[in-house]
């Protein structure tokens, strides 16, 4: 069904535009032809009269040095030799017609009908015949009355101007069948792309695996565009689907243990002959292993967000010593408890930047959290705060184990736990989730560390999320 409007929308589009191709082609080639044949018919028109003109002065010039003998001798010799067109010549004079040259086919043309010009002028007249063929005729009066007439048919004329319509006919009809067919190629080669990011869309919702893409040729085209923002959209779906199923995959190994341990409590709490103080204890422990699935569950929640883009954060203005400071304030009396020593050195001109104040507060809590767990008594943690490359760099530095250089690497991971903090509780998206949290503002972060010798964790935030 959706193969059938698929179908149906692009063909019908790809119609259109075929068509609105042939119509302005077919538009275009009728104008040029209209317009090359009004330019013929006008320049063979003008050349014609020239040329009677020209044929009028020569006669009027013999007729008045020889009179009508050398006139009609003129004429018959250019009739017998064939250079020049048949011409009909006519002088009346004294009321008489004096000569009449006309070939036997002009006949047909009532001579009557034409006006005679006024003293010492020169017209050009059009005599019909019914017909198609038209006879023009100059006529002049010269000084002493003598009207003088020389005409031209213009059947020469209008068979070359027949012969262009028969000519134009033909090419218009081969340039509607190019035109159609340049369309039709041209509309298909165009629509190329749109084919294709249909089918893409069809095989996703039939196999659902958003990992197709479109075909893109990297060119400005606005279907070429169109395809590369859709394969962006297809990388977003794609990174939100793996995000939740990673999720789900997570939450399910880690719900594994707390599950069982809850389970085992509960069965020993059911077991008869205990006291009111072992029921207690047994409570106590499932609401720790209650507590500790929801923090696992808001922390994979909050990484899933942030590692696909989706996490909601605020733009406030933000002064970052301060929520330093507030971070490493969480985790004095776990580090004198534990023998460690803390220490901020911040630029209060440092400034401030625009972010959201709880995340970046969960981010740099769980940088301490990490120097503090894995730095041995007697040992410290030392922050600090700067200004640098246009933005906040904050550096947490521990005299901790150190992390391996094959562990470095994958300390982004979310669930990865390496060798040294085995023996330690957590989740292991402790790390996972500061880095997500940065970049979600349009930072970085980045950690060195040599095993033995502590580890150094560089985060650079820019001022303003717009430098994303």
């Amino acid at each position: 069904m959706f193969s059938n409007w698929r179908n149906g929308i692009v063909r019908t589009f790809g119609a259109r535009i075929a068509l609105w191709y042939f119509a302005l082609f077919a538009v275009g080639a009728l104008v040029i032809l209209l317009v090359a044949g009004l330019i013929l018919s006008r320049s063979l028109a003008r050349r014609d009269r020239e040329a009677l003109l020209a044929s009028l002065v020569r006669y009027t010039d013999a007729y008045s040095k020889g009179g009508v003998t050398v006139l009609d001798g003129l004429v018959a010799a250019d009739r017998a030799a064939g250079t020049y067109e048949p011409v009909f010549v006519r002088v009346i004079a004294g009321g008489r017609i004096r000569m009449l040259s006309i070939p036997v086919e002009w006949s047909r043309f009532n001579l009557n009908d034409l006006d005679p010009p006024g003293a010492g002028a020169s017209n050009l007249q059009q005599l019909p015949n019914g017909g198609r063929e038209a006879l023009e005729v100059a006529s002049s009066r010269l000084r002493d009355g003598t009207l003088f007439q020389v005409g031209r048919s213009t059947a020469r004329r209008d068979a070359v101007i027949e012969r262009y319509r028969d000519t134009g006919f033909l090419l218009f009809a081969l340039v509607v069948l190019v035109g159609l067919a340049g369309g039709l190629t041209l509309t298909t080669r165009a629509l190329q792309p749109l084919h294709e990011l249909t089918a893409a869309i069809l095989r996703i919702l039939q196999t659902g695996r958003t990992s197709e893409r479109v075909a893109v040729q990297g060119t400005a085209d606005p279907l070429d565009a169109l395809g590369t923002l859709v394969n962006r959209m297809l990388e977003r779906i794609d990174g939100l689907v793996q995000g939740m199923r990673s999720t789900l995959d997570n939450v399910a190994h880690d719900l594994r243990t707390p599950m069982t341990r809850l389970r085992g409590t509960a069965e020993m709490a059911l077991q008869s002959g205990r006291t009111t103080e072992e029921y207690r204890e047994a409570l106590a422990d499932c609401l720790e292993e209650v507590d500790r699935v929801t923090g696992l569950l808001d922390a994979l929640m909050d990484l899933a967000e942030a590692e696909t883009g989706s996490m909601r954060l605020r733009r406030d203005v933000v002064p970052l010593v301060d929520v330093v400071r507030d971070a490493v304030g969480l985790y004095d009396e776990v580090a004198e408890d534990k023998g460690l020593t803390l220490a901020v050195e911040a630029d209060l001109q440092a400034g401030t930047l625009t972010g959201d104040r709880p995340r970046l507060t969960q981010a740099f809590a769980n940088l301490m959290d990490n120097a503090i767990k894995y730095t041995p008594a007697p040992g410290s943690v030392h922050v600090t705060v700067r200004a640098a490359h246009g933005g906040i760099e904050v550096v947490v530095t521990d005299t901790g184990v150190g992390i391996s250089a094959d562990d470095r690497p994958r300390i982004w991971d979310r669930l990865y736990r390496g060798d040294q903090s085995r023996s330690e509780r957590g989740l292991g998206i402790g790390l996972s989730l500061v880095r997500a949290i940065i970049e979600a503002h349009g930072g970085r972060v980045s950690v060195e560390s040599e095993p033995g010798h502590g580890s150094r964790f560089r985060v650079w935030l820019p001022r303003d999320m717009t430098q994303m």
